[in-house]
């Protein structure tokens, strides 16, 4: 008697798989809503208000989900422990797609159901990433759990600012998790962008000047500090410095990582031209401190549109070919998505910037771009995440 093989579902192997599919899907639908509501205000009156609905959802919806996702699989590849999978992913999923719906369409239910719905996915998260960390005494990565622990910790302050009725506190704190979700970019990419480039282009890898990162990711951090504190709040002249001194130390590190190498790879250029809208963004914050610029939110979206949206692109694609088996070789259409990418967020943060009349047209085609670049993502990638590896091997 032949056996059968039995049924198998591909989603829920890995978490990348279900949290980058869905956490796309959601960033094309958010943006998509976030930029038709802009222009029709009194159609839509989510809880926490439309700018709060936002600015969360594209930080503790889209941009949790991704971050959990890439950590939840690589803590197999650095632990040696097999990740998270099967009904325990599925219910990490559930809670964070729970968390989504009950912000977005049910504002009658209690305030405390859909905080603690909201705030358990990043502390389930968290717990999932510590496991395997602490069972193997692999401290070093265990750094990444305090960060999970503090976006939880942000998160749950900016329920407690939309419950309290305190804006300029839902404010700072949403600016400091921009400030925090770029340290994490900075940390991440220090790590495998240099090795990318070096395995990918046929360069010699650079090691890192221990000095130089130092600063570079402190300055960061300092920056985190004084977001909480507000950037309209703190010293202009602190604000420089640190600014100044973050931008020169992130560009500099980024320099010698051979952005010159790559450029007929889509796959790496894509990461590195990512990655500049980090200097770029603080060069612009220190800017702002002395006046040159007047609008802190344009300033902001080099952080949220170019180098956390960009560089999350450019990882899940890369990260969800490797992890699935297949070659390392872009889809003709993600250069394009790529592209759309940067080219949205040159429009979202210099035309609101220097000619502020256009502000609402710059939200309208930045949104537009930003949305079908990660269509793009969604239909190539897709049948990939949901599939079987290609090379036979679980996962």
């Amino acid at each position: 008697m032949n056996s059968l093989k039995p049924p198998t579902f591909p989603l829920m192997n890995l978490a990348f798989r279900p949290l980058f599919l869905f956490g796309s899907i959601f960033s094309v639908i958010a943006i998509s809503w976030w930029s038709y509501f802009w222009l029709n205000p009194n159609d839509w009156s989510p809880y926490g208000g439309l700018i709060w609905w936002h600015a969360h959802e594209m930080l503790f919806g889209f941009g949790t989900a991704i971050v959990t996702g890439f950590l939840l699989t690589a803590v197999r590849n650095w632990t040696g422990v097999p990740g998270i999978s099967g009904a325990l992913l599925a219910s990490l999923v559930t809670l964070w797609l729970l968390g989504r719906l009950v912000i977005s369409f049910t504002g009658e239910l209690p305030w405390w159901a859909i905080s603690s719905i909201d705030v358990s996915y990043l502390l389930f998260a968290a717990t999932a990433l510590a496991y395997p960390i602490i069972k193997v005494k692999q401290w070093r990565n265990l750094m990444f759990v305090p960060i999970l622990l503090l976006l939880a910790l942000l998160n749950a302050i900016s329920h407690w600012s939309v419950i309290s009725n305190q804006p300029e506190i839902a404010i700072k704190v949403i600016h400091a998790t921009i400030i925090l979700f770029t340290l994490i970019i900075a940390i991440i990419g220090g790590r495998v962008m240099p090795m990318f480039t070096a395995n990918g282009a046929g360069c010699k890898k650079k090691n890192p000047i221990m000095w130089l990162e130092i600063i570079s990711i402190f300055s960061i951090l300092s920056m985190v500090t004084i977001a909480l504190v507000g950037f309209n709040q703190i010293n202009p002249m602190l604000l420089f410095c640190v600014s100044s001194i973050s931008a020169i130390a992130n560009a500099i590190r980024f320099s010698r990582w051979g952005i010159q190498y790559t450029w007929s790879i889509p796959l790496l250029w894509s990461l590195h031209l990512s990655y500049i809208f980090i200097p770029l963004g603080f060069a612009l914050l220190a800017f702002y401190s002395i006046g040159w610029i007047t609008n802190l939110s344009a300033v902001l979206h080099s952080f949220t549109v170019g180098a956390v949206g960009g560089m999350i692109l450019a990882m899940i694609s890369r990260v969800s070919l490797g992890h699935t088996g297949r070659s390392l070789k872009a889809h003709k259409l993600l250069s394009l998505a790529y592209a759309l990418i940067v080219i949205a967020t040159l429009i979202r943060v210099f035309i609101p910037a220097w000619f502020p009349s256009y502000y609402n047209l710059s939200i309208g085609i930045s949104g537009s771009f930003w949305t079908l670049a990660f269509v793009f993502f969604v239909v190539i990638y897709a049948p990939i995440l949901i599939s079987e590896r290609a090379d036979g091997r679980p996962g």
